[in-house]
């Protein structure tokens, strides 16, 4: 599933990193993430993320 970086990171403003997926998740669906954008942060791996370009490499696929 192809994604929008850009549009992913205007989902994910105000997340204090470190954060976990499920405070990432939470922040997405605060900020009105559409279905695309929440089914991909539902795929991610249960880590922490230490910055946006972490969440986007996951994301899309540059483990």
């Amino acid at each position: 599933m192809k994604v929008n970086p850009i549009e992913m990171q205007k989902n994910l403003g105000g997340v204090g990193y470190p954060a976990s997926k499920d405070e990432i998740l939470r922040q997405a669906e605060e900020h009105g993430a559409g279905k695309e954008v929440m089914e991909a942060l539902k795929s991610l791996p249960d880590k922490e993320y230490d910055s946006p370009a972490a969440i986007n490499k996951e994301v899309a696929g540059d483990r």
